[in-house]
């Protein structure tokens, strides 16, 4: 199966993997942020289906038609992709085929559509998880609230380089910055529909795809919105 074609609704749902020695990731190629790890193949694709109902909360407000699988049986997976250190450490970075493609602007609003509502569950995380004491990991490890959502913001922030453009100026309110920083990588997107993203970036960095960017910034932010619920339950 082709997994560069255009995905509809109508479609069997593709998913994808990408897979290192000591983690493997799995993904839903038309549901960015939808992506989780395994020490196997079998394990990441468990995960995954687990998260499913999950994620069909974050993206309901979205109105698209999003149907958790029910079992392991109904992901078909189209690519196997390599992974790398960063695979192994936590973050998955290979880029699937399917990214190459340009969005359409039916492509884009549904994308950015998907991008806000990740935005709003982490959000509604933090929100909600104010003033909560988050538990510990094993080893009595993790950041607390402010740690993660100084981190989030920062790291979006970052993301902006990849799409050729230039963080802003610091406000002084840091909802308010990110709040910049969201719109910046939104018009950014609406510019790399029109081909009108550079080569690369500011600083010579790699330029991401836009479906890549959507697909990459919807797993972290998305990631640490669900480690703030697990951790403030």
């Amino acid at each position: 199966m082709d997994s560069s074609r255009k995905v509809t609704n109508d479609m069997i749902p593709l998913y994808y993997l990408e897979v290192e020695q000591k983690r493997v990731f799995a993904g839903a190629l038309e549901w960015p942020g939808w992506c989780r790890s395994g020490r196997d193949e079998a394990a990441a694709v468990a995960a995954l289906l687990d998260y499913g109902p999950r994620y069909g909360r974050v993206v309901a407000p979205t109105g698209l038609p999003f149907d958790a699988p029910s079992t392991v049986d109904d992901f078909t997976i189209v690519e196997r992709l390599p992974g790398s250190g960063s695979t192994d450490f936590g973050a998955p970075g290979a880029i699937p085929a399917a990214d190459s493609r340009p969005f359409d602007a039916a492509e884009l609003e549904r994308a950015t559509a998907i991008l806000n509502a990740v935005w709003q569950a982490f959000d509604t995380a933090a929100e909600s998880a104010a003033g909560v004491a988050l538990r510990k990991g094993p080893r009595g490890g993790g950041r607390e609230l402010e740690e993660i959502v100084a981190h989030v913001y920062g790291t979006d922030r970052g993301f902006l380089w990849r799409l050729g453009r230039k963080p802003p100026k610091d406000i002084a309110d840091p909802a308010e910055t990110n709040a910049a920083i969201r719109r910046m990588m939104l018009d950014g997107l609406a510019a790399g529909m029109r081909g009108e993203l550079p080569a690369s970036g500011p600083r010579g960095g790699k330029i991401w795809s836009p479906r890549f960017f959507v697909r990459y910034v919807a797993w972290h932010v998305l990631d640490h919105a669900w480690e703030i619920e697990d951790r403030a339950a």
